[in-house]
């Protein structure tokens, strides 16, 4: 076969496997829908086909398709199989590293993300992407909706209650290494604000190992007036654009991703006004993706893919971005900071110090 012929085969099946992509997601919900992780774990051995279709109550019919599932979902790393004992020719289903996280009784279970993140409301915003470039809706989440995501949050109680829950469980886990890997960033602060900081995971955990810190809350009015501080964790209300508490720090996790380069220069500006001197210990702290832009150093491609889809969704849900170095240097610049420092952390999220 000619190279003409071979490109043009490869071009086809890259094209296959991109428009079918989205199966991969949804095959990811039904496996978190039907407790599949779950139904293994409890089962405590490798699980064979007709058991897990016996503890999921599904009719015989179903059997060749649950293995279909089953199988596209071992190809993708969240399941295994593994010889039955001495009858090496019947094997078993195991849970991998990954779908132990989607056990719900496990302390980090990142079924909540699943359910949140491929939920209706998240995919049809993508299904209005064209529709949004050519119109004058300010999102392709309310192209779609006719409401921007919070107001769906607010008034769909189960989407609301399982994407909140995703972010406390991030924010868990990710936080437990930055305060082993990265906690001298904390370091030496006697007062330190978390802006947008929601229910207070994040502020609780810092906490918890700076018992000495005194530590402001400040989010939305409504998001923390029914929530109870602690001695050193107050929540404050109110709007980051307006106003942000003076502290010796400022932390910003995941938020600034959600707004267009005008407005994050807005919020840095009072992120600026809000701490003091470099010389006395002043800066701000933001925890976000940095998007490799050097292709010769980008080792691991499964990162740079899931920054770049994080970018897709954030252009969908808030018009906003993910950046570069490049691009958050610009930033820092133009709201009078001087000089950052970059610290990749956990996974596809780096940690960036920003001083005046």
């Amino acid at each position: 076969m000619n190279s003409n012929k071979i490109e043009l085969i490869q071009a086809h099946t890259h094209i296959w496997k991109y428009a079918f992509n989205y199966a991969s997601s949804m095959s990811l919900k039904c496996i978190v829908e039907l407790g599949i992780p779950d139904i293994i774990h409890s089962h405590g051995k490798p699980m064979t086909l007709s058991s897990l279709v016996d503890a999921l109550s599904l009719p015989s019919s179903r059997t060749d398709s649950l293995q279909s599932l089953m199988r596209f979902m071992i190809h993708s790393g969240f399941f295994a199989t593994q010889s039955l004992g001495e009858n090496e020719e019947q094997e078993g289903y195991i849970l991998t590293a990954t779908s132990k996280v989607l056990v719900k009784a496990n302390a980090n279970t990142m079924s909540s993300v699943v359910l949140s993140m491929v939920h209706p409301f998240m995919v049809s915003s993508l299904h209005s992407l064209s529709t949004w470039f050519q119109g004058n809706e300010s999102t392709s989440f309310v192209a779609a909706h006719g409401m921007t995501l919070w107001n769906a949050l607010e008034q769909n109680p189960e989407f609301g209650k399982n994407f909140h829950d995703s972010m406390a469980t991030d924010s868990c886990v990710l936080m437990s290494v930055i305060l082993k890997e990265g906690k001298r960033v904390f370091d030496n602060l006697k007062s330190l604000v978390d802006v947008g900081g929601g229910t207070g995971t994040t502020a609780h955990a810092v906490v918890g190992a700076f018992p000495h810190l005194d530590c402001m809350v400040l989010d939305l009015p409504n998001v923390v007036a029914n929530l109870r501080g602690t001695a050193n964790v107050v929540f404050i209300g109110g709007d980051m654009f307006e106003f942000i508490p003076r502290a010796d720090a400022v932390l910003m996790k995941f938020i600034l991703h959600d707004w267009n380069d005008r407005d994050c220069v807005r919020i840095l500006k009072r992120c600026r006004e809000a701490i003091p001197s470099r010389e006395e210990g002043g800066k701000v702290i933001i925890i976000d993706a940095v998007i490799e832009e050097d292709k010769n150093k980008q080792e691991d491609a499964l990162i740079t893919e899931t920054q770049l889809l994080f970018d897709i969704m954030m252009m969908a849900i808030h018009n906003a971005k993910e950046r570069t170095e490049k691009e958050w240097g610009k930033l820092f610049i133009e709201s009078g900071f001087t000089d950052y420092k970059i610290t990749r952390v956990q996974g596809f999220r780096s940690l960036i110090e920003v001083y005046p």
